[in-house]
């Protein structure tokens, strides 16, 4: 469930210097590193709701660069006040649609793209709007480095099985694939909950996981050796 509209949180938005703006997300592409001041990593999360996940990600991996999508804006200012308190150099945050993401970041600009307890859009017709669809690891493809990984956790079953299903056709292969990410201890080790995952996860709700690479990059690291 979203938060209802906060009245005064677009205000917000448009003046926080934590948010890279509208009007500038077209000038961006190939220019991320500058952004951010430095050339480390950047791993970017497509619907961060809150920001919980992406903000303890920032805080315990320094010189990593973080960029938290989300197109709600009075769920972005939750994570807006979160940098308020405590503001932290390498996150950035942007609202927008996921549907632009190739519109904003440059090819192989990315490292490691984060997928949290996205919406399952059930009805069939919207199955393209999912973001581990066909349609969205095309965008994906375009603009992570070689050998870039994406990682995608859900409580959703059916969401986690059609995921599964769109990887082969769409030319990506698992690395990591779990349906009770909770019970792999190997697995827990490291792994940041988001508000989403914790409350599912207290009620017994097995959390699935996987962790997929472009078949093109196994491919092409498999014939260097």
């Amino acid at each position: 469930m979203r938060l209802r509209n906060i009245t005064g949180s677009r205000e917000v938005i448009a003046e926080s210097r934590y948010v890279v703006h509208e009007e500038v997300l077209h000038e961006c592409p190939g220019k991320w590193h500058g952004i951010f001041g430095n050339d480390n990593p950047i791993h970017i999360e497509i619907g961060m709701g809150k920001g919980k996940f992406i903000y303890t990600m920032a805080q315990e991996h320094p010189n990593i660069n973080y960029v938290g999508i989300e197109k709600y804006s009075s769920v972005l200012l939750r994570a807006i006040q979160k940098m308020e308190q405590e503001e932290l150099p390498n996150l950035k945050f942007i609202r927008m649609e996921a549907e632009e993401i190739a519109e904003v970041f440059g090819q192989g600009e990315i490292d490691r793209i984060y997928l949290n307890f996205s919406d399952p859009w059930p009805k069939d017709r919207h199955a393209k709007r999912r973001l581990p669809s066909a349609e969205f690891l095309g965008r994906y493809d375009k603009i992570l480095v070689r050998g870039g990984r994406i990682e995608f956790k859900t409580d959703n079953r059916d969401l986690f099985d059609f995921a599964v299903e769109e990887l082969e056709p769409a030319g990506w292969e698992a690395k990591v694939l779990t349906y009770d990410l909770h019970a792999d201890e190997k697995l827990m080790e490291g792994n940041v909950m988001t508000e989403y995952e914790e409350k599912f996860s207290s009620m017994g709700t097995p959390i699935c996981k996987y962790v997929i690479v472009r078949k093109k990059d196994c491919e092409s690291c498999n014939a260097t050796k």
